[in-house]
């Protein structure tokens, strides 16, 4: 079973260019930067478990993922997690909706990864603000905390699939976070 421990926080104007600056003078490896649509199912007994299937599209690219809470530690996210690509995309949609599972959830995002030590960093921008996520064993998201200077940097409990219900729009049933196709970008 692959257990998930990651930190979210949410960054105001500016944090982004001071923690990218900062990443860089830590020596840490800029992997890639890409554009992802995700789209969030509930439903069932998932519902009972904390649990959510996510399809993830990254250009021709699309990951199906499970992903169940199973605890918090040092304010730290704990979860089972399970990943598997996807090639036919509306296969798997129709499969998941005939499970009775329903979306609940589409939103977009441009991520930047990093590889700082033993941690992923990974900086988000959303339609409804900019994030960051560190990803490791909850020993080294601390150390990683410490390294960066998140002090006063607000952490966020919440996931993006809630983030998108409180700041989306709901249409259809289903809370939607778009960027505008005219280079529309989050501010924060």
């Amino acid at each position: 079973m692959a257990i998930e421990t990651e930190k979210k926080y949410h960054l105001g104007p500016g944090r982004v260019e001071e923690i990218t600056q900062r990443l860089v003078e830590l020596g840490a490896d800029f992997e890639k930067e890409v554009f992802e649509v995700n789209y969030q199912h509930r439903g069932g007994e998932m519902d009972e478990r904390g649990a959510t299937l996510r399809l993830r599209k990254i250009g021709d690219f699309t990951v199906l993922t499970y992903k169940e809470k199973v605890a918090t530690e040092n304010g730290a996210k704990k979860k089972i997690e399970f990943e598997t690509s996807v090639s036919d995309v509306d296969a798997a949609e129709a499969i998941i909706e005939h499970l009775g599972y329903k979306l609940t959830a589409v939103y977009e995002k441009r991520r930047k990864y990093w590889m700082l030590g033993e941690v992923e960093v990974v900086l988000d921008e959303l339609p409804f603000g900019l994030y960051m996520e560190i990803e490791g064993t909850s020993e080294a998201i601390e150390k990683a905390q410490k390294k960066l200077g998140l002090k006063d940097v607000e952490q966020e409990p919440r996931g993006y699939p809630r983030l998108t219900i409180k700041y989306g729009k709901t249409i259809g049933g289903v809370a939607v976070a778009k960027f505008e196709r005219m280079g529309g970008s989050a501010s924060g």
